[in-house]
Protein backbone atom coordinates (compact mmCIF):
# COMPACT_ATOMS: atom_id res chain seq x y z
CA UNK A 1 0.00 0.00 0.00
CA UNK A 2 1.61 2.93 -1.20
CA UNK A 3 -1.22 5.22 -1.32
CA UNK A 4 -4.59 6.42 0.12
CA UNK A 5 -7.75 8.35 -0.86
CA UNK A 6 -9.27 11.51 0.70
CA UNK A 7 -12.55 12.43 -0.16
CA UNK A 8 -13.05 15.67 -1.39
CA UNK A 9 -15.50 16.86 1.50
CA UNK A 10 -13.14 16.02 3.91
CA UNK A 11 -10.36 17.75 2.19
CA UNK A 12 -12.46 20.66 1.80
CA UNK A 13 -13.52 20.22 5.89
CA UNK A 14 -9.41 19.75 6.79
CA UNK A 15 -8.52 22.63 5.20
CA UNK A 16 -10.87 25.65 6.36
CA UNK A 17 -10.43 23.52 9.90
CA UNK A 18 -6.38 24.03 9.18
CA UNK A 19 -6.66 27.88 8.12
CA UNK A 20 -9.52 28.66 10.65
CA UNK A 21 -6.78 27.64 13.36
CA UNK A 22 -4.41 29.96 12.58
CA UNK A 23 -6.92 32.98 12.47
CA UNK A 24 -8.66 32.74 9.03
CA UNK A 25 -12.39 33.51 8.74
CA UNK A 26 -15.26 30.31 7.84
CA UNK A 27 -15.97 32.19 4.83
CA UNK A 28 -12.34 33.02 3.52
CA UNK A 29 -11.13 30.00 4.51
CA UNK A 30 -13.91 27.88 2.57
CA UNK A 31 -13.39 30.38 -0.58
CA UNK A 32 -9.28 29.56 -0.31
CA UNK A 33 -9.40 25.58 0.18
CA UNK A 34 -11.83 24.98 -2.79
CA UNK A 35 -8.97 25.84 -4.82
CA UNK A 36 -6.69 23.36 -3.40
CA UNK A 37 -9.66 20.92 -3.60
CA UNK A 38 -9.65 21.54 -7.32
CA UNK A 39 -6.29 21.43 -8.29
CA UNK A 40 -5.77 17.86 -6.57
CA UNK A 41 -8.71 16.67 -8.08
CA UNK A 42 -7.83 17.74 -11.24
CA UNK A 43 -4.28 16.31 -10.57
CA UNK A 44 -2.43 19.55 -10.09
CA UNK A 45 -0.90 18.94 -7.31
CA UNK A 46 2.10 21.15 -6.70
CA UNK A 47 -0.87 24.01 -6.39
CA UNK A 48 -2.94 21.63 -4.24
CA UNK A 49 -2.53 20.88 -0.60
CA UNK A 50 1.45 20.23 -0.68
CA UNK A 51 0.75 24.54 -0.61
CA UNK A 52 -1.16 24.03 2.64
CA UNK A 53 1.46 23.87 5.13
CA UNK A 54 4.42 25.82 4.05
CA UNK A 55 2.93 28.26 2.46
CA UNK A 56 -0.48 29.89 3.68
CA UNK A 57 -1.06 28.29 7.15
CA UNK A 58 3.05 29.81 7.13
CA UNK A 59 1.85 33.28 5.81
CA UNK A 60 -1.31 33.78 8.43
CA UNK A 61 1.17 32.53 11.43
CA UNK A 62 3.61 34.92 9.94
CA UNK A 63 1.46 38.15 9.88
CA UNK A 64 2.49 38.35 6.74
CA UNK A 65 -0.92 38.09 5.00
CA UNK A 66 -4.51 39.47 6.44
CA UNK A 67 -7.02 36.52 6.23
CA UNK A 68 -9.93 38.27 6.76
CA UNK A 69 -8.98 41.52 4.95
CA UNK A 70 -11.56 42.08 1.63
CA UNK A 71 -10.08 43.54 -1.97
CA UNK A 72 -11.69 47.01 -2.85
CA UNK A 73 -11.83 48.76 -5.59
CA UNK A 74 -9.57 51.62 -6.27
CA UNK A 75 -10.79 53.15 -9.45
CA UNK A 76 -12.81 51.87 -12.58
CA UNK A 77 -14.60 52.48 -15.66
CA UNK A 78 -17.24 50.80 -17.55
CA UNK A 79 -14.78 47.56 -18.22
CA UNK A 80 -11.98 47.94 -16.37
CA UNK A 81 -10.97 48.28 -13.14
CA UNK A 82 -7.95 48.21 -10.56
CA UNK A 83 -8.09 46.48 -7.68
CA UNK A 84 -6.16 46.88 -4.30
CA UNK A 85 -6.13 42.97 -2.70
CA UNK A 86 -5.19 44.72 0.65
CA UNK A 87 -3.09 41.29 1.50
CA UNK A 88 -5.95 39.39 1.62
CA UNK A 89 -5.88 35.50 0.91
CA UNK A 90 -5.03 35.05 -2.91
CA UNK A 91 -8.27 33.01 -3.76
CA UNK A 92 -10.86 35.64 -2.07
CA UNK A 93 -9.24 38.68 -3.93
CA UNK A 94 -9.39 36.55 -6.89
CA UNK A 95 -12.86 35.58 -7.02
CA UNK A 96 -13.48 39.44 -6.09
CA UNK A 97 -11.70 40.25 -9.66
CA UNK A 98 -13.10 37.68 -11.47
CA UNK A 99 -16.88 38.34 -10.69
CA UNK A 100 -15.94 42.16 -10.69
CA UNK A 101 -14.76 40.94 -14.77
CA UNK A 102 -17.69 39.48 -15.83
CA UNK A 103 -20.03 41.86 -14.30
CA UNK A 104 -18.64 44.34 -16.61
CA UNK A 105 -18.49 42.45 -19.44
CA UNK A 106 -22.33 41.50 -19.58
CA UNK A 107 -22.43 45.31 -19.89
CA UNK A 108 -19.60 46.01 -22.35
CA UNK A 109 -18.66 42.77 -23.42
CA UNK A 110 -14.72 42.79 -22.91
CA UNK A 111 -13.64 43.77 -19.44
CA UNK A 112 -10.26 43.88 -17.98
CA UNK A 113 -8.99 43.68 -13.81
CA UNK A 114 -5.78 44.03 -12.45
CA UNK A 115 -4.97 43.31 -9.07
CA UNK A 116 -2.04 44.65 -6.76
CA UNK A 117 -1.90 43.51 -2.97
CA UNK A 118 -2.66 40.04 -3.69
CA UNK A 119 -1.16 36.51 -2.23
CA UNK A 120 -0.82 33.49 -4.32
CA UNK A 121 -4.34 32.15 -5.21
CA UNK A 122 -4.07 28.71 -6.70
CA UNK A 123 -4.51 27.10 -9.81
CA UNK A 124 -5.46 30.10 -12.47
CA UNK A 125 -8.21 27.91 -14.08
CA UNK A 126 -10.18 28.17 -11.38
CA UNK A 127 -10.63 32.28 -12.22
CA UNK A 128 -10.84 31.73 -15.66
CA UNK A 129 -13.24 28.64 -15.32
CA UNK A 130 -15.89 31.31 -13.69
CA UNK A 131 -16.56 33.07 -17.16
CA UNK A 132 -17.87 29.64 -18.75
CA UNK A 133 -21.19 29.86 -16.18
CA UNK A 134 -22.11 33.12 -18.21
CA UNK A 135 -21.21 31.73 -21.66
CA UNK A 136 -17.67 33.89 -21.55
CA UNK A 137 -14.25 33.36 -22.12
CA UNK A 138 -12.25 34.20 -19.35
CA UNK A 139 -8.69 34.70 -18.92
CA UNK A 140 -6.67 34.76 -15.58
CA UNK A 141 -2.67 35.80 -14.91
CA UNK A 142 -0.70 36.00 -11.77
CA UNK A 143 2.79 37.14 -10.95
CA UNK A 144 5.13 35.83 -7.63
CA UNK A 145 7.86 34.86 -6.62
CA UNK A 146 11.35 34.97 -8.41
CA UNK A 147 12.43 31.51 -9.62
CA UNK A 148 12.91 31.69 -13.35
CA UNK A 149 15.55 32.98 -15.29
CA UNK A 150 15.24 35.19 -18.76
CA UNK A 151 16.80 32.92 -21.89
CA UNK A 152 20.99 33.40 -21.27
CA UNK A 153 20.67 34.16 -18.23
CA UNK A 154 20.92 32.16 -14.82
CA UNK A 155 19.94 34.76 -12.53
CA UNK A 156 15.83 34.29 -11.14
CA UNK A 157 13.62 37.17 -11.86
CA UNK A 158 10.77 36.30 -12.72
CA UNK A 159 7.82 33.76 -11.06
CA UNK A 160 6.75 30.47 -13.26
CA UNK A 161 4.11 33.37 -14.41
CA UNK A 162 0.90 31.02 -15.60
CA UNK A 163 -1.89 31.61 -18.35
CA UNK A 164 -5.12 30.55 -18.43
CA UNK A 165 -8.06 30.95 -20.93
CA UNK A 166 -11.18 29.41 -20.53
CA UNK A 167 -13.63 28.74 -23.79
CA UNK A 168 -17.22 27.78 -24.15
CA UNK A 169 -18.20 25.40 -26.71
CA UNK A 170 -21.58 23.37 -26.36
CA UNK A 171 -23.38 20.84 -23.58
CA UNK A 172 -20.70 22.11 -21.38
CA UNK A 173 -17.63 21.26 -23.64
CA UNK A 174 -14.53 23.60 -23.29
CA UNK A 175 -11.77 24.65 -23.71
CA UNK A 176 -9.61 25.36 -20.46
CA UNK A 177 -6.08 26.35 -21.06
CA UNK A 178 -3.79 26.62 -17.42
CA UNK A 179 0.05 26.54 -17.96
CA UNK A 180 3.46 28.26 -16.84
CA UNK A 181 5.05 30.06 -19.03
CA UNK A 182 8.27 28.26 -17.44
CA UNK A 183 9.52 24.65 -17.79
CA UNK A 184 7.79 23.65 -15.12
CA UNK A 185 6.17 24.77 -11.74
CA UNK A 186 8.47 24.91 -8.62
CA UNK A 187 5.51 22.69 -6.96
CA UNK A 188 6.68 19.83 -9.00
CA UNK A 189 10.14 20.27 -8.19
CA UNK A 190 9.00 19.94 -4.60
CA UNK A 191 7.15 16.65 -5.74
CA UNK A 192 9.76 15.21 -7.42
CA UNK A 193 12.28 15.62 -3.87
CA UNK A 194 9.58 14.41 -1.75
CA UNK A 195 8.96 11.38 -3.99
CA UNK A 196 12.93 10.67 -4.83
CA UNK A 197 12.36 11.67 -8.67
CA UNK A 198 14.54 13.06 -10.81
CA UNK A 199 13.45 16.08 -12.77
CA UNK A 200 13.74 16.07 -16.79
CA UNK A 201 16.24 18.45 -18.38
CA UNK A 202 15.63 21.49 -19.28
CA UNK A 203 13.72 22.09 -16.62
CA UNK A 204 16.07 24.14 -14.32
CA UNK A 205 19.62 25.18 -13.34
CA UNK A 206 21.67 24.81 -10.55
CA UNK A 207 23.73 27.44 -8.79
CA UNK A 208 26.45 26.91 -11.39
CA UNK A 209 24.19 27.88 -14.03
CA UNK A 210 24.41 24.34 -15.52
CA UNK A 211 21.43 21.63 -16.50
CA UNK A 212 20.13 19.63 -13.97
CA UNK A 213 18.29 16.67 -12.95
CA UNK A 214 18.19 16.99 -9.27
CA UNK A 215 15.70 18.72 -7.89
CA UNK A 216 17.49 19.53 -5.09
CA UNK A 217 19.74 21.36 -6.49
CA UNK A 218 16.80 22.86 -8.64
CA UNK A 219 14.99 24.39 -6.13
CA UNK A 220 15.45 28.06 -4.92
CA UNK A 221 16.64 26.54 -1.72
CA UNK A 222 19.13 24.58 -3.40
CA UNK A 223 20.67 27.76 -5.34
CA UNK A 224 18.65 26.94 -8.45
CA UNK A 225 16.54 28.70 -10.90
CA UNK A 226 13.50 27.46 -13.43
CA UNK A 227 14.16 28.04 -17.13
CA UNK A 228 11.32 29.69 -19.22
CA UNK A 229 8.81 27.09 -20.84
CA UNK A 230 11.09 25.66 -24.08
CA UNK A 231 13.99 25.46 -21.48
CA UNK A 232 17.63 26.56 -23.04
CA UNK A 233 17.53 29.17 -26.43
CA UNK A 234 18.28 25.97 -29.14
CA UNK A 235 14.41 24.80 -28.11
CA UNK A 236 12.95 28.07 -28.54
CA UNK A 237 12.93 28.64 -24.57
CA UNK A 238 13.25 32.54 -25.60
CA UNK A 239 9.86 32.53 -26.41
CA UNK A 240 8.80 31.04 -23.31
CA UNK A 241 10.56 33.86 -21.80
CA UNK A 242 8.96 36.92 -24.46
CA UNK A 243 5.11 35.18 -22.85
CA UNK A 244 6.65 35.39 -19.28
CA UNK A 245 7.14 39.29 -19.82
CA UNK A 246 3.74 39.55 -21.20
CA UNK A 247 2.71 38.09 -18.17
CA UNK A 248 4.93 40.54 -15.54
CA UNK A 249 3.41 43.51 -17.24
CA UNK A 250 -0.15 42.61 -17.35
CA UNK A 251 -0.06 41.83 -13.51
CA UNK A 252 3.31 43.69 -11.93
CA UNK A 253 3.69 46.78 -14.43
CA UNK A 254 0.10 47.56 -15.26
CA UNK A 255 -1.29 46.75 -11.33
CA UNK A 256 1.41 48.71 -9.72
CA UNK A 257 2.04 45.66 -7.52
CA UNK A 258 5.51 43.96 -6.64
CA UNK A 259 7.28 42.55 -9.69
CA UNK A 260 9.95 40.30 -11.27
CA UNK A 261 12.45 40.47 -8.34
CA UNK A 262 10.82 42.83 -6.29
CA UNK A 263 8.14 40.42 -5.39
CA UNK A 264 9.68 38.41 -2.33
CA UNK A 265 11.66 35.39 -2.50
CA UNK A 266 9.90 32.08 -2.47
CA UNK A 267 8.66 30.95 1.23
CA UNK A 268 9.86 33.81 2.68
CA UNK A 269 7.78 34.67 6.25
CA UNK A 270 8.90 38.30 6.80
CA UNK A 271 7.85 40.35 3.51
CA UNK A 272 4.40 41.04 2.49
CA UNK A 273 3.75 39.28 -1.02
CA UNK A 274 2.09 42.30 -2.50
CA UNK A 275 1.50 40.17 -5.78
CA UNK A 276 -0.31 41.36 -9.03
CA UNK A 277 -2.90 39.90 -10.80
CA UNK A 278 -4.86 40.25 -14.42
CA UNK A 279 -8.46 38.97 -14.93
CA UNK A 280 -10.42 39.24 -18.12
CA UNK A 281 -14.01 38.75 -19.64
CA UNK A 282 -15.05 38.42 -23.12
CA UNK A 283 -18.47 37.91 -23.98
CA UNK A 284 -18.18 36.11 -27.38
CA UNK A 285 -21.45 37.31 -28.46
CA UNK A 286 -20.53 40.67 -28.98
CA UNK A 287 -18.85 39.45 -31.73
CA UNK A 288 -20.64 36.12 -33.17
CA UNK A 289 -23.65 34.89 -32.55
CA UNK A 290 -22.24 31.60 -33.54
CA UNK A 291 -19.02 30.92 -31.29
CA UNK A 292 -19.91 27.95 -28.96
CA UNK A 293 -20.69 25.80 -31.73
CA UNK A 294 -17.23 27.18 -34.23
CA UNK A 295 -15.38 26.27 -30.89
CA UNK A 296 -17.23 23.33 -30.61
CA UNK A 297 -16.10 22.32 -33.92
CA UNK A 298 -12.40 23.29 -33.91
CA UNK A 299 -12.14 20.74 -30.69
CA UNK A 300 -14.03 18.44 -31.67
CA UNK A 301 -11.72 18.30 -34.98
CA UNK A 302 -8.22 18.13 -33.01
CA UNK A 303 -9.99 15.46 -30.71
CA UNK A 304 -11.02 13.95 -33.98
CA UNK A 305 -7.38 13.69 -35.71
CA UNK A 306 -5.63 10.11 -36.05
CA UNK A 307 -3.24 9.93 -33.19
CA UNK A 308 0.37 8.65 -33.59
CA UNK A 309 -0.42 5.85 -30.77
CA UNK A 310 -3.39 4.33 -30.69
CA UNK A 311 -3.45 4.09 -26.93
CA UNK A 312 -2.67 7.76 -26.70
CA UNK A 313 -6.02 10.45 -28.40
CA UNK A 314 -5.63 13.80 -29.30
CA UNK A 315 -6.76 15.99 -26.29
CA UNK A 316 -7.85 19.77 -26.41
CA UNK A 317 -6.64 21.79 -22.95
CA UNK A 318 -8.51 20.32 -19.61
CA UNK A 319 -9.61 17.22 -21.18
CA UNK A 320 -7.01 15.28 -18.85
CA UNK A 321 -7.86 17.37 -15.70
CA UNK A 322 -11.59 16.75 -16.25
CA UNK A 323 -10.88 13.18 -16.69
CA UNK A 324 -8.84 13.42 -13.38
CA UNK A 325 -11.80 15.03 -11.67
CA UNK A 326 -14.41 12.51 -12.87
CA UNK A 327 -12.12 9.58 -12.03
CA UNK A 328 -11.78 11.04 -8.17
CA UNK A 329 -15.48 11.58 -8.22
CA UNK A 330 -16.12 7.89 -9.26
CA UNK A 331 -13.62 6.55 -6.46
CA UNK A 332 -14.88 8.87 -3.87
CA UNK A 333 -11.54 10.87 -3.23
CA UNK A 334 -8.52 11.81 -4.01
CA UNK A 335 -5.37 9.54 -4.35
CA UNK A 336 -2.28 10.56 -2.18
CA UNK A 337 1.06 9.42 -1.99
CA UNK A 338 1.80 8.61 2.05
CA UNK A 339 4.09 11.30 2.42
CA UNK A 340 1.68 13.51 1.28
CA UNK A 341 -0.60 12.08 3.95
CA UNK A 342 1.88 12.02 6.38
CA UNK A 343 2.22 15.96 6.04
CA UNK A 344 -1.00 16.29 6.62
CA UNK A 345 -1.42 14.40 9.83
CA UNK A 346 1.78 16.24 11.28
CA UNK A 347 -0.33 19.46 10.09
CA UNK A 348 -3.38 18.34 11.77
CA UNK A 349 -1.44 17.73 15.02
CA UNK A 350 0.55 20.76 15.30
CA UNK A 351 -2.55 22.77 14.99
CA UNK A 352 -4.98 20.66 16.77
CA UNK A 353 -7.38 20.40 14.46
CA UNK A 354 -9.35 16.45 13.40
CA UNK A 355 -6.78 14.74 11.21
CA UNK A 356 -8.55 14.08 7.27
CA UNK A 357 -10.29 10.58 7.15
CA UNK A 358 -8.30 8.28 4.58
CA UNK A 359 -8.74 5.11 3.31
CA UNK A 360 -5.97 2.80 1.89
CA UNK A 361 -5.51 1.65 -1.29
CA UNK A 362 -4.25 -1.83 -2.15
CA UNK A 363 -1.12 -2.07 -5.29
Amino acid sequence: MTEQIISEDELQRFGEDCLVAVGASREHAAEHIAVLVEADSRGHFSHGFNRLRGHYVADIRSKICEPNARPSIVKETASTALVDGNNGLGAVVGNFAMNLAITKAKETGVAWVTVRGSNHFGIAGHYSAQALQHDMLGMAFTNGSPYVAPTRSATSLFSTLPISLSAPGLDGDHMLLDMATSAAAVGKMELARTHGTDIPLGWALDKNGQPTSDPEKALPSGGGCGMPLGGAEETSGYKGYGLALMVEIFCGIMSGSAWGPTVRKWKIQNQVANLGQCFVAIDPAAFTDSFPGRLQSLLDTCRGLEPLDPELPVLVPGDRGRGRAAAVRERGGVKYKLEQVRNMMELAEELSVKPPVVKDVLN
